[in-house]
Formats: structure tokens, sequence, C-alpha cells
């Protein structure tokens, strides 16, 4: 089992016509990149569409509250906690944590910020129990905040993207996210961008004899094949999940292993969430074709593989096989290059693809349970 602290996640996944991701203008989102355009989906859209997904409910357990209306949250919450703790107790653990006062009806906090029902429940506890001074909760959280991320830990989503808060008990329990994700973009050009003219008929003016359209807009879309980049700082994630007192805590096999089995999940739905906008119009529900998972030294992206554009392959037709070669390719060249020692392996549906001299892995689960392993051949 490798002992490298930072996993690489390489997702190549084609998308047919659609558009996951719009600006303010209803427009598709774009970057420049290489001196083209590609069509790019936010890295706060993916990690959405992995926090709300029934994967996600499913397997990591159900996700933080993020709002920063508080009323609306006690009310939640007390609800929750309602064989525990009686309403007025949640509201003053509401109070404490966030630093506002009288949480109410329409009383809300500096941002939006994630909140997990358990952390709550723990800061109620200490209140019932223990605790009548926000100041000695403050310093024994200065002294050992180890309970309390353990106490934040059922919302893994905190853990992985992380919180900031500027008031209140939260400000003194910052948590610095294990995973970094970036903006998706193709991996070639995409100009120009489709424009969808489309109406809605009238079913009763058409009754009528009459003709036209009751409803009638215009849509922008494309296509492509989109690199998606993820790095998860394993250290960082035990800490966060309260396994470890700090980075400087020397890890445990358990303790790593909840890390890694948390990291083949993030794998999975690296590979298999897709955005929801827009897709009652396109459905472009599509699966990863390829992948590379390396256990690394560092957070290292293989964008750059991509700045000279994808261009078809015209005996295939595409970019998707050309954007597969190009990545496995990249990635054989940086890890020589730099002497990265990297243990890497790839995934993919085609037959054939090789990551080096190693064969792709031809099936999801294995290469979950591969990186659930530690990297074991």
């Amino acid at each position: 089992m490798t002992t490298k602290n930072f996993i690489n996640f390489h997702v190549l996944i084609s998308h047919s016509p659609s558009c996951l991701n719009r600006d303010d203008m209803n427009m598709q989102k774009t970057a420049v990149f290489g001196g083209v355009n590609r069509v790019r989906v936010s890295s706060q859209s993916l990690k959405r569409s992995m926090r709300v997904s029934d994967y996600h409910n499913t397997n990591l357990g159900e996700p933080s509250v993020r709002t920063r209306d508080l009323g609306k949250l006690k009310t939640r919450f007390t609800e929750l906690l309602k064989d525990r703790f009686d309403a007025g107790l949640v509201g003053r653990a509401l109070e404490w944590i966030s630093g506002k006062e009288g949480v109410t009806d329409g009383v809300t906090g500096d941002a939006v910020a994630p909140w997990a029902v358990d952390e709550v429940a723990h800061f109620c506890e200490l209140i019932r129990t223990d605790e009548q001074d926000i100041k000695k909760l403050e310093k024994r959280i200065e002294k050992e905040a180890r309970p309390f991320r353990a106490a934040m830990s059922s919302a893994v989503d905190i853990a992985l993207s992380g919180r900031m808060a500027t008031s209140g008990l939260m400000s003194n329990l910052p948590v610095d996210g294990a995973l970094a994700v970036a903006h998706a973009i193709t991996t070639h050009a995409v100009e120009p961008q489709d424009v969808d003219w489309f109406t809605a008929v009238d079913d009763l003016t058409q009754d009528a004899g009459e003709t036209g359209a009751g409803h009638l807009s215009t849509q922008q879309f494309s296509s492509g094949v989109f690199y998606r980049y993820a790095s998860l700082n394993l250290k960082q994630l035990q800490v966060n999940l309260g396994l470890l007192d700090n980075m400087k805590s020397a890890e445990t096999s358990e303790s790593r292993q909840r890390a890694l089995d948390i990291a083949r999940h993030v794998f999975h739905l690296l590979a298999t969430v897709v955005p929801s906008a827009k897709q009652q119009s396109f459905a472009a529900h599509n699966l990863a074709d390829f992948a590379v998972v390396s256990f690394s030294d560092q957070p290292i992206s293989l964008a750059n593989a991509f700045e000279q554009p994808v261009k078809r392959d015209y005996k295939e037709a595409g970019f998707l096989k050309p954007s597969i070669h190009t990545l496995a390719d990249y990635w054989v060249r940086m890890n020589h290059a730099y002497s990265l020692d990297e243990q890497a392996r790839a995934f993919a549906v085609e037959d054939g693809i090789k990551l080096g001299d190693k064969p792709a892995l031809d099936s999801l689960k294995t290469m979950e349970d591969w990186i659930a392993s530690g990297g074991k051949a």
C-alpha cells in the first residue's frame, strides 16, 4: 500500500448536445485556454451535483444543509432533534455557533455556510451538561478541536469542500477543504456554439384554427469531451473528520483506510455525476469513458495536455479517442520528465487502452477497489 498523501483524479467524459452550466446571461459558461474557446462547467456546479446526488446520500451519508437563513435552519434542526433537545436549546446552540443573537424567522448569517445536524447536537449537549459560558467553549475548542471536528464528520461534504466563517464558534472551527476541484473544460475548441431556436405550441390556439406558437425563445448549447480534474489531500481529510489532531499527527492504518474508502466514492462521483441543468431538454446523461487515478506526493493537473486543442481524428472521427491518447501520453511524459514516481492506473471503457505499460482496468468497480486498497496491484 502506498503512503503518498495526494490522489489525483483525471476524468474524460464526452457529453452529447447539452447546456450543463450557464452564466447570468443564460449563456453557456466558457473559458479561453490555448488561445481558443472551450465550454466550461464550473467547479461549484460539479461539487453541488456530487453533493446532492443519490449516490452521495447512499454511500457518504446525508450532506450538510447550506444556508444563511438561520430562522429556517432552526425550524428544520428543531424538528430533526425534537426527541433529544427542545427548540430553545437548539436556538441557543445556533446563536453561539453563528455569532448571531436571537435566531428567529428572518435572521440570517453573514454568508451561506454548511451546517451539520450532528455538530449542532454536539453543542446542544455541551451547553446542557457542561458549559454555560461561550468563552469557556472557545477555549475548549482552541485547546482540542478534534472532538468538535468529529461531531461534524457525519457531513462528509464539509470535510471534502471545507468551511469558512468570520463570526461565532464556527470561526473557531475552520475547515480547510481536502478536495480541490477544477473547472471542467473541453479538450478541444468549441466554436461556434450552437443555438436552438425553439417554440412551444399552444394546443387550444391550434384547435381554434390559428397559426403561430404560444412561446418562442433560444438556448445556446454544444457538445464536447470534457476534462475533469480533482485532487484529494488524504491527510487533510483525516484531520477534517476528527481522526487526527492536526496535519503533523501521524496517521493510523484505520484513519487512512477511512480516507481511502471516501476516495473511492469521490472517484465514482467524478466519473458518473452530471449537472442537472437543462437535462429535461437535452438528456446528456453521459458517463466517463476514460480516467487516470494516481497516488502522488503533490497535486498535479494534466490540463496542459490539452493546451494545444485536440484535433478530430478523421480516420476514426470525433474528439474522444485522440483525447484519451493525449491524456495517457502526457501523464507518461510528465512522470518521466519530473521523476514523479506516481502510482497510477487507468480505467477505460474501450479495449486496448494502456497507461504506460499497464493495460487500463475495464470496470469502474475494479478501479474503486484499487483506490480503496491504497494502490495495491
